[in-house]
């Protein structure tokens, strides 16, 4: 199974940028996909999930309006558009995988908003 994140980097206050996670080794439209962050010194927080087979989305409060998770089931990708960030978006981003009592987590990709 892999799960590999990317699209991070140095943005300023009121940019944008996309992440992608890429996964293999897994049925990917039958499980949950998720993306969480963990600021240093926080615990990690669920920011949107998109269920299976491109079914609900939903989205914390921090994020709602702001940010957009989107899945290609033929590529087995999932998506994160973030715009208007902010420096409290700074973090390290992770993609999970859920279905049931399985997960699988991404290594991770830094964002880092700031002027």
């Amino acid at each position: 199974v892999q799960v590999v994140e990317s699209g991070g980097g140095l943005v300023q206050p009121g940019g944008s940028l996309r992440l992608s996670c890429a996964t293999s080794g897994f049925t990917f439209n039958t499980y949950a996909m998720s993306w969480h962050r963990q600021a240093p010194g926080k615990e990690r927080e669920l920011l949107a999930t998109s269920a299976s087979a491109g079914g609900k989305t939903t989205y914390a409060d921090s994020v709602k309006g702001r940010f957009a998770i989107s899945r290609d089931n033929v590529k087995n990708t999932v998506y994160l558009q973030m715009n208007d960030l902010k420096p409290d978006d700074t973090a390290m981003y992770y993609c999970r995988a859920n279905y049931f009592y399985k997960q699988y987590w991404g290594k991770g990709t830094q964002v880092t908003v700031s002027s």
